[in-house]
């Protein structure tokens, strides 16, 4: 069983290695679902030994349906993350009428060259997850992160399992979102191929002086003084689980 942390920030891919996961999906903009991240932290990421290293292609927060601007931005960005050395790239679209779009998928894929692609949980925002399986085995993508069209893979579990006989080893399943040490295992069974997950904590900032009147991103309940981050305790709960 494939293994792969969400991850972040370039700590939390050290984290990854040093527990034992396989796979870093490197992201940025936790509160958006994750967006491409910098191009320092793709570099600083590969480095990272003993690691996979794949990395999100995604322009903005929100939908899944994008502009030709924002879709020509993603094919640059698959090609710059090539060039650094990943060993694969995740991304996800939609069109309007909530289907996935195969021909830009297709040419992602094509850009990908050798690197791995997965096709993310946009994959849980199509109309419907059968068709969806079968249109993204058909764009050629490596494997597909889904919680089973719900909001934690736990609650998809029964969706999964039928996804994973429907897919009969035609495309890698990957089961995200919730993953825990508590369901890891039973997930695990339902037929995936890989879990993800983050094993998120909150790192509490070292400001000692803090501005109470000043929201930088302006939206409510985000903290300013503590930074998501992955809980290496957790991540080695979570191996320590599924390897039983």
């Amino acid at each position: 069983m494939t293994t792969e942390l969400c991850a972040y920030s370039v700590c939390a891919c050290l984290a990854a290695r040093r527990a034992g996961v396989d796979r870093a999906e490197l992201c940025a903009s936790p509160y958006e679902g994750g967006t491409t991240p910098s191009a320092a932290a793709v570099r600083m990421a590969r480095r990272v030994e003993g690691l996979q290293l794949s990395v999100m292609i995604r322009p903005r927060g929100g939908d899944f349906c994008y502009s030709d601007d924002e879709f020509s931005q993603m094919l640059e960005e698959v090609r710059f993350v090539r060039e650094c050395g990943a060993d694969g790239v995740v991304f996800g679209l939609l069109t309007p009428d909530g289907r996935i779009d195969e021909e830009r998928t297709k040419a992602l894929v094509e850009a990908a060259g050798p690197m791995q692609t997965t096709f993310h949980r946009a994959f849980d925002m199509a109309r419907d997850p059968m068709e969806a399986l079968e249109a993204v085995i058909g764009t050629g993508c490596t494997r597909i992160l889904t919680s089973g069209g719900c909001n934690t893979a736990e609650e998809g579990i029964e969706t999964l399992r039928a996804l994973a006989v429907r897919a009969a080893g035609r495309i890698e399943l990957m089961a995200g979102s919730g993953v825990r040490p508590s369901n890891v295992r039973a997930l695990a069974a339902a037929g995936v191929d890989a879990l993800h997950f983050s094993a998120r904590c909150m790192r509490e900032s070292r400001m000692e002086y803090r501005n109470p009147r000043v929201s930088m991103g302006g939206c409510p309940g985000v903290p300013e003084y503590a930074v998501p981050d992955a809980d290496e305790r957790i991540i080695r709960q979570i191996l320590t689980e599924l390897n039983r």
